[in-house]
């Protein structure tokens, strides 16, 4: 892990970020800012239905947030492999970088785990699900870069997770039972996995999958020229983005009839689902912001998407250990912070406020970060 910055004193020098395709880094930003709303909202029964995990065999736009940063992980790939064909470097220097990444990954989010839980803890959350999904992808993208390879192979997984799920016997319950509280991976986790800490491992199968299907989108953006937003020969790459997330997005539903959506259990429809509606608004982003050069659009979501990590490790720690951790006259920081707002303007718009308020805080940090070239990477 490392924090870069590389801006000499007295002067701003624009990120490298900038200079590379706005597409992939305005869905991380717009990820991290759907994150922050939607882990941070505070209007209690009158939260919006699409900012609240949907019940089992739905999904709405919360569920799209967790999925939505796997695929952007999986996206950087084909960046991170290019580069060391361009240096050179033989394969296990591949693979060694790819295993320090995923432990690294993988620690943070252990300590963040047992932040959340205020004591020390073993067990794969968010970031530990990612690192491991990475670590599979990124050694799969190793083997069989090409893009059709990892359409085939992503599939295969879904496939095989999905024929899993659908046939294969629960024990005590019998064949083809996938229910909320009924279902093959809840008899492994609950019997197995979940003793060791490992409650969730074998999601790391469709999250690997998804993060392929955001190398093969990531490979369809690099292409085989470099941007050039006055090109008309550019736009067969939005074309095809287009096309394979709408095939992504109508196979995904149209599976759903077989398998439910499940965010718990990552269900293949679910999967599918998640990388398609990702796939369509990257090539949005793609014409908007890197055909059409609407760069001054694309500012505000670039910022929190070029320190996504950041982004999402921060706010979790400040809001635990300060906001909820200090306290004035015996109210939390946050309790406070929250009641002031809604003694203002009440409980509907002083709650808004207050999740807006949080949210505009952490974007200016992010943007003062930005700025100093500061990021942290892995």
């Amino acid at each position: 892990m490392v924090i870069q910055s590389s801006a000499p004193k007295g002067k701003v020098v624009q990120p490298s970020a900038s200079r590379r395709l706005l597409a992939l880094d305005g869905l991380r930003g717009l990820t991290v800012l759907l994150m922050l709303l939607v882990n941070n909202v505070a209007l209690d029964a009158a939260t919006p239905d699409q900012l609240t995990h949907a019940p089992f065999g739905g999904i709405s736009l919360a569920d799209l947030v967790f999925p939505w940063f796997l695929f952007c992980m999986g996206a950087a790939i084909p960046y991170a492999h290019a580069s060391f064909l361009k240096q050179q470097l033989p394969p296990w220097a591949y693979v060694q970088k790819a295993l320090v990444r995923s432990v690294t990954l993988f620690a943070i989010g252990l300590f963040l785990t047992s932040v959340l839980a205020h004591a020390p803890v073993f067990a794969l959350g968010v970031l530990q699900l990612i690192a491991l999904a990475y670590l599979v992808a990124a050694l799969i993208y190793l083997v069989s870069p090409r893009p059709v390879a990892l359409l085939f192979i992503s599939g295969a997984l879904l496939v095989g997770y999905w024929a899993a799920l659908r046939f294969v016997p629960v024990p005590g319950a019998g064949p083809s039972i996938f229910e909320e509280d009924r279902n093959l991976l809840l008899y492994l986790n609950q019997t197995y996995l979940e003793p060791l800490g490992l409650r969730g491992l074998l999601s790391v199968i469709p999250t690997a999958a998804l993060a392929l299907l955001g190398a093969v989108v990531s490979q369809i953006l690099r292409g085989p020229t470099q941007p050039d937003p006055s090109a008309n020969r550019l736009a067969p790459i939005s074309l095809e983005l287009i096309v394979l997330g709408s095939l992504l997005t109508l196979g995904g539903w149209l599976w759903s009839f077989s398998l439910p959506f499940s965010k718990t259990f990552w269900t293949s429809p679910y999967i599918l689902f998640s990388a398609g509606l990702g796939t369509l608004i990257i090539a949005l982003f793609y014409l908007l912001f890197d055909l059409k050069g609407w760069r001054s659009l694309a500012f505000p979501l670039s910022v929190p998407g070029s320190n996504a990590l950041l982004a999402y490790v921060a706010p979790i720690v400040f809001k635990v250990w300060i906001l909820q951790g200090w306290s004035i006259h015996g109210q939390s920081l946050q309790k406070l912070w929250l009641n002031t707002m809604v003694s203002l303007d009440g409980p509907i718009l002083g709650g808004w406020l207050y999740t807006l308020s949080y949210i505009a805080g952490w974007w200016l940090v992010l943007f003062w970060l930005y700025r100093k070239q500061v990021f942290l990477r892995v």
